[in-house]
């Protein structure tokens, strides 16, 4: 009896490390990568530059309406600009997007007119401009808090 005790006790914990091991592989998401080809920097009044972030590029129907879904890792200083056609009222939801985020709204100009602050993941509630915007930035949630970005400042970049 002991002999048989003796073989399925290590035969017990290599079953659950085991299982552990499948376990974590599954759980932890592959997710989608992009690529940074965008320098964005956020710009006082006076034009000075406050912060630079590279930016994931969505200029097209397809990529805005994917914007940051499925990524689950966005390194600091990084981020997303959304270019779209014309000037209107912007509404973006974050369905199928697992990182907070700080969503930055600007206008034609380049003006920021709105913020909205750590935006929260997985949420099927409108985050919406309020003022019309043809640019909209994504970065990770505490951003614009971080870099004292605020709405009346300016954006510019280059790609």
């Amino acid at each position: 009896m002991s002999y048989y005790r003796n073989l399925l006790i290590p035969f017990i914990i290599l079953l659950l490390i085991s299982c552990g091991e499948e376990d974590s592989a599954e759980t932890t998401p592959a997710g989608r990568t992009l690529e940074y080809p965008v320098t964005l920097s956020f710009l006082t009044s006076d034009g000075d530059t406050v912060s630079t972030i590279q930016a994931a590029l969505a200029d097209d129907d397809q990529s805005r309406a994917t914007g940051l879904m499925d990524v689950f890792d966005l390194p600091e200083n990084r981020g997303m600009l959304f270019i779209f056609d014309d000037e209107e009222p912007r509404s973006f939801w974050m369905a199928n997007t697992p990182l907070a985020l700080d969503i930055i709204f600007a206008n034609a100009d380049k003006e920021i007119v709105r913020i909205q602050q750590n935006t929260r993941p997985y949420s099927e509630r409108n985050v919406v401009s309020e003022y019309p915007a043809m640019y909209v930035v994504e970065t990770n949630a505490g951003y614009t808090l971080r870099y004292d970005i605020i709405e009346g400042m300016k954006i510019s970049f280059e790609y």
